[in-house]
């Protein structure tokens, strides 16, 4: 399972959470994103997988950040199957801009996923699919998003929800009321449960 952090954080600050989700089989890793100048924040240096220039749903994107940093998620993924892990026992998720990543990374590698998990984020250049669907749709993509949310607005994981649900065969969409920024017990319940399922042990 590869689970990809939110703009300012680290790997660390997600793998306990992940640890307590997995099986005693599954491996977790938690990379932490380069150090980069953030438009959003006035230039200022942070981890981040790809600069965020707004927060405004219609607001310019970096396009060639988000497909460079999915080209490092893909090779992520080709080095755990070179090391003999099928792609399909493979889950990836993030939450926020990790969550975004995941999602662009997932609909556009070719090999088939075991899960995706997309906690509290949105779909990162929307416009350009389903044409850039490379695969995994038939995998189950599991979503998440608090309906109290101040940083990414409820209503784009809401939208986001609705512009995969018209080309993927299995995504679920979990509300948790009161739930702002943040995860809580019960979505890390579900997310338990969602790892336990599409990882079954051999």
């Amino acid at each position: 399972m590869i689970f990809l952090h939110g703009l300012g954080d680290t790997g660390h600050g997600w793998a306990s959470a992940m640890g307590a989700v997995r099986s005693p089989f599954v491996k977790v890793i938690c990379p932490t994103a380069q150090t980069i100048p953030v438009t959003l924040n006035s230039g200022f240096e942070m981890p981040a997988w790809f600069d965020l220039k707004s927060l405004d749903a219609s607001g310019p994107e970096d396009e060639t950040g988000i497909k460079k940093a999915s080209q490092l998620i893909h090779s992520m993924i080709d080095s755990e199957v070179s090391a003999g892990i099928p792609s399909n026992r493979i889950i990836i998720g993030g939450f926020s801009q990790g969550g975004a990543l995941a999602l662009y990374s997932a609909l556009t590698y070719s090999k088939p996923l075991a899960g995706v998990v997309a906690l509290s984020c949105w779909l990162p250049l929307n416009k350009s699919f389903p044409a850039f669907v490379a695969g995994n749709k038939e995998t189950p993509f599991l979503q998440c998003h608090g309906d109290c949310d101040p940083i990414v607005p409820f209503k784009w994981g809401q939208m986001t929800a609705s512009i995969l649900k018209g080309y993927l065969k299995s995504i679920e969409f979990k509300t948790y009321g009161g739930l702002m920024h943040s995860s809580s017990d019960e979505e890390m319940k579900d997310i338990k449960d969602f790892v336990q399922k599409q990882l079954p042990s051999i």
